[in-house]
């Protein structure tokens, strides 16, 4: 970014916000029914493709802290969507995976995931919504 885009007063971190917080609240609308909180959503949403992952594979998917998930998958465990078992070959690590309930409302986050993403991207152009992916995939990369 250079020192012209800061100087303006624009932002890529505070609009980063702002838009995952608007992303965030119209998802929880549109998906209610569900009760869920957002990240029960982001967890459920990563597990939407049916692989299972580790603790660790999950958070680093969800973009949080593997003692941060815990609580997470606690509730998620509680309502029956996810179960939690042994990893083949680790004996230290947790496989997280969907449970018949579970898979039905991952894949109903999933579709609301895609068509929000559909509907707000959908007047961009490739090259547009490429170098959106190349700046968020850097952000992500960012490390304290």
């Amino acid at each position: 970014m250079n020192s012209e885009s800061l100087s303006s007063g624009w932002s890529a971190l505070l609009a980063l916000q702002r838009a995952a917080h608007a992303t965030a609240q119209a998802l929880a609308a549109q998906l209610t029914g569900l009760d869920l909180s957002a990240s029960e959503i982001n967890a459920l949403a990563n597990l939407a493709d049916g692989r299972s992952r580790t603790v660790s594979e999950l958070a680093a998917a969800a973009g949080s802290r593997p003692s941060t998930l815990t609580s997470v998958l606690d509730r998620l465990e509680r309502r029956g969507l996810i179960r939690r078992g042994p990893a083949p070959g680790d004996r230290r690590a947790v496989l997280i995976e969907l449970t018949s309930t579970g898979r039905p409302a991952a894949a109903t986050i999933r579709r609301a995931v895609t068509d929000l993403e559909q509907r707000a991207l959908a007047s961009l152009p490739a090259d547009a919504i490429a170098g959106l992916r190349a700046a968020l995939q850097a952000l992500a990369q960012v490390s304290a």
